[in-house]
C-alpha cells in the first residue's frame, strides 16, 4: 500500500524536482562505483555502474549546487547564500574503489565528496561482517554440496534451500558476527587471504592522498556497529577510538555518519557527542527527513536499483506523503 501511494504521489513530480525539492539541501550517499562483480559486496549493496554513477552525477548538477566541506558549514551556519538548493556528496565505508574509480571522475567533474570510513578496516587489516556475509553468499552459490555442520550453525533445517541459507547469513547482526567466522571454517573461505589479495579498503597513504586532494575523510564508527543496538558507552567508544585515529593521520575529524542507520538512537547520545565541540555535525541516511536533532542530517540512499532522478522523485512524493501525516520528522526521546 506504501509503494503504491508512493508510486501515485510520484508521477505528480515534474521535471524540475531541483526547485521544488522540500529541503533546502541533498544529501546523497553512495558505497562504491565499479563495473566489476565485487564479491565482498554484490550481496549486500547493489552499488553503481560508472556510467549509471555519471548520469546521477550529472543529474544532481542538473538540479542542485554542489558544495565543498567548508561552503557545508557555511550553509548550515547561514553564512552562505548559494544560487541553487546545494548537494554534498557522501560515500561510506572507504572502499578502495573512491581512490580508483571515484576521486579521477569528481575531480573531473569539479565536485567535493566526503567518504566516512571505518578504521578498522583501513589498510585491509580486517573486513566489516556485512562484507564477510557476501563472501560467504558468494561461496554458497557455487557449492553443489553443503557441510552438514552449516545447517546446524545456521540453526536451518538440512533441507534447507540455497535461498533459505542465504537469507539466514544475511540476518546475521553486528553482535553476532563470530558466526560469518565459523561458517568461514566451513565453507573453506579465508577473509585474511581475501584482503591481501583483492585490497577492498583504503589504505592510510591512499586516505592521506584524498585528502591532499581536497577530497573529505570522516568518521563512520570504528568497525561498522548499528549504533542503535549498543549501550551509549559502547556508542562513545566506538566515537572516541574513531576519531583519535582521524586526528593522528590528520584527516576531516569535525563529522560523524552513523553506520547502517540511526534509528533507535536517543538524545542522550546526541547529547554526549556534542559535548566535544570539534564536531559540527552528524548524519544518518533515513532519506529526505527532518529530525529534531538540529544537528544530524538525513542523507538519501542512491543504491536503490534506479536511476538519481527515480529515486529522489519519490523521496520528494514520500516526503509529501508523510506531511500529510505529520510524520516527516524523526522525533528522538
Amino acid at each position: 500500500m506504501k509503494d503504491q501511494l508512493i508510486n501515485l504521489f510520484t508521477v505528480f513530480e515534474t521535471a524540475y524536482f531541483g526547485k521544488t525539492f522540500p529541503l533546502n539541501y541533498c544529501l546523497p550517499v553512495y558505497h562504491c562505483v565499479s563495473n566489476e562483480n565485487l564479491p565482498h559486496i554484490r550481496n549486500v549493496i547493489r552499488y553503481k555502474n560508472i556510467k549509471q554513477f555519471e548520469a546521477d552525477i550529472d543529474c544532481f548538477s542538473k538540479h542542485f549546487q554542489w558544495v565543498n566541506w567548508a561552503e557545508f558549514k557555511d550553509f548550515t551556519s547561514g553564512n552562505f547564500k548559494p544560487q541553487k538548493k546545494i548537494a554534498l556528496l557522501t560515500f561510506d565505508d572507504g572502499f578502495r574503489e573512491f581512490y580508483d574509480i571515484v576521486a579521477p571522475i569528481l575531480e573531473r567533474k569539479g565536485i567535493y565528496a566526503c567518504n566516512f570510513i571505518n578504521p578498522a578496516f583501513i589498510d585491509n587489516k580486517e573486513i566489516m561482517f556485512r562484507c564477510k556475509a557476501s563472501l560467504l553468499i558468494e561461496t554458497l552459490e557455487k557449492k553443489k554440496s553443503v557441510h552438514p555442520e552449516i545447517y546446524t550453525i545456521l540453526s536451518s533445517g538440512s533441507q534447507a534451500t540455497t535461498e533459505i541459507l542465504k537469507k539466514e547469513i544475511l540476518k546475521i547482526t553486528y553482535q553476532e558476527k563470530d558466526i560469518l567466522d565459523l561458517l568461514a571454517e566451513k565453507f573453506e573461505v579465508d577473509f585474511q587471504s581475501y584482503l591481501q589479495e583483492y585490497k577492498p579498503y583504503l589504505s592510510t597513504e591512499e586516505l592521506k592522498n584524498l585528502t591532499n586532494r581536497g577530497f573529505g575523510i570522516s568518521s563512520h564508527g570504528w568497525d561498522h556497529p548499528r549504533f542503535g543496538a549498543l549501550s551509549l558507552e559502547q556508542q562513545m567508544e566506538s566515537i572516541h577510538k574513531t576519531f583519535a585515529y582521524l586526528k593522528e593521520n590528520d584527516v576531516l575529524y569535525e563529522s560523524f555518519a552513523f553506520p547502517f542507520t540511526d534509528f533507535g538512537v536517543k538524545n542522550e547520545f546526541f547529547e554526549e557527542l556534542f559535548k566535544n565541540k570539534e564536531i559540527f555535525c552528524s548524519f544518518g541516511a533515513a532519506g529526505i527527513k527532518l529530525d529534531s536533532e538540529k544537528r544530524n542530517f538525513q542523507r538519501v540512499p542512491m543504491e536503490m536499483g534506479e536511476s538519481a532522478e527515480r529515486i529522489l522523485k519519490k523521496e520528494i512524493a514520500y516526503f509529501r506523503l508523510k506531511k500529510l501525516l505529520n510524520k516527516n520528522m524523526i522525533v528522538r526521546k
